[in-house]
C-alpha cells in the first residue's frame, strides 16, 4: 500500500494490472476504506468490468465483511466464473451467513457452473455452521461425482461437517475411506465423538492420532 501511494505521488498512473495486487493487499489488511478508494479509481478508469479486476474487488469486499458492496460489483459483471462465485460464497461464510452461502451455491449450480475444491470447502463449512446435514449429504454426492472425495483436505472437511452436524456414523465412513489423514481429520473425529458423548471412542482416536500424525 505504501509503494502504491509513492507510485501515485510520483505521478505514475496505475493500470489494470496494478490494481489487482493492491486490492489483494486491502483484503489481507481488511482495509475496507482503502479498498473503497481503490474501487473509485478503478471505476474512473473503466476497469471494473474486467474479469480479474472485478473478481479482486469482490474478493476484497467479501474478505472485509462487506457482502453488500461485493454483490454490487458482482451484479455489474457481464459474466461470472467459478472464481466470482467462490468469493461470494466464502464471503458469506466468513460473515457467518451460512444460509445465504448455501443459497448462492444453488444459484451457481443453476447457472450451470461446476464447483471446484474451493467451492466445496466453503459450502461444507456453511453446512457445518448451519448444522444442515441433509444439505451436506447432497454436497457430498456432488463431491463424489466431481472426484474430490479422495483429496485429504476435502475429505477432512467432510468429516468435520458430519461431526459438527452430529452424524458421527457418516463422519467415520468418510474418515475410514480416506487414503491418508491429517490433523484436521483426526481432530474432527475426536471432537465429533465428544459432541456425541462417546468419550471412550474419542480417547481411542487420540491414541491413534499420536501414532499417525
Amino acid at each position: 500500500m505504501e509503494i502504491f501511494q509513492k507510485m501515485q505521488q510520483e505521478g505514475m498512473v496505475p493500470d489494470k494490472f496494478t490494481f489487482v495486487p493492491v486490492l489483494n493487499a486491502c483484503a489481507s489488511l481488511q482495509a475496507l476504506e482503502d479498498g473503497r478508494c481503490i474501487d473509485l479509481q478503478i471505476m474512473e478508469r473503466g476497469f471494473e468490468s474486467i474479469l480479474y479486476v472485478g473478481n479482486s474487488l469482490i474478493d476484497m469486499y467479501a474478505k472485509c465483511g462487506n457482502i453488500q458492496d461485493a454483490w454490487k460489483v458482482f451484479d455489474k459483471m457481464l459474466m461470472h466464473d467459478v472464481v466470482f462465485w467462490n468469493s461470494i460464497i466464502s464471503g458469506h461464510v466468513k460473515c457467518r451467513q451460512a444460509k445465504n452461502a448455501l443459497e448462492r451455491f444453488h444459484q451457481m449450480q443453476q447457472e450451470g457452473l461446476d464447483a471446484d475444491m474451493v467451492t466445496f470447502l466453503a459450502v461444507l463449512n456453511a453446512c457445518a455452521i448451519e448444522v444442515a446435514v441433509e444439505e451436506g449429504r447432497w454436497v457430498h454426492n456432488l463431491i463424489i461425482r466431481s472426484s474430490y472425495e479422495s483429496d485429504v483436505i476435502v475429505g477432512s472437511s467432510l468429516v468435520d461437517m458430519y461431526a459438527k452436524c452430529g452424524s458421527i456414523g457418516h463422519a467415520q465412513r468418510v474418515f475410514h475411506k480416506m487414503p491418508m489423514h491429517n490433523v484436521v481429520s483426526w481432530s474432527a473425529m475426536i471432537w465429533g465423538h465428544v459432541k456425541c458423548r462417546q468419550d471412550r471412542k474419542h480417547w481411542n482416536y487420540i491414541d491413534k492420532c499420536k501414532w499417525n500424525v
